[in-house]
């Protein structure tokens, strides 16, 4: 089996293994910021995932992105790639319609971060965060993350 699908397999393991959205820790201070990360997922032959920064009731996610795996001895360093990235995060239950960020990236070898805007919300409020990332022929296949704001 190759690299790309042992790696393909071990990402949809532990997308299974995961369940259930990701509480910030009651006992964190109102100024303190409280990092949780979603599962990763393959998207336009790279790994992403998406994350979220909780401060008080202050909600941000980012997503990340970055190389699948190594690249084989010997070979050369991977092209720059082209990326149309989608950041949207909405209130869970709310009705109102996703705060969306569209933004064009270049991916080099390293991680690269997409921050999206920052959202301010209630006390027990579920935030549920998407992040795609597509280049030709690739579409996205967006990963999810979802917070609780506790207080």
């Amino acid at each position: 089996m190759n690299r790309l699908a042992l790696l393909a397999v071990g990402v949809a393991g532990l997308t299974v293994l995961a369940a259930g959205p990701a509480s910030a820790t009651p006992a964190a201070a109102a100024d303190q910021t409280v990092t949780t990360c979603g599962n990763s997922g393959l998207q336009a032959g790279l790994l992403t995932r998406l994350c979220a920064e909780v401060t008080g009731t202050t909600v941000q996610f980012y997503g990340k992105v970055s190389l699948a795996g190594p690249p084989s001895p010997g070979s050369p360093a991977p092209a720059p790639k082209e990326l149309s990235t989608t950041l949207s995060s909405e209130v869970v239950g709310a009705g109102a319609p996703a705060l969306t960020q569209d933004k064009p990236v270049l991916f080099t070898t390293t991680t690269l971060e997409v921050r999206g805007p920052a959202t301010t919300v209630p006390c027990g409020t579920t935030v549920r965060g998407t992040f795609g990332v597509a280049s030709f022929p690739w579409t996205p296949r967006p990963v999810v993350h979802e917070v609780t704001v506790t207080c």
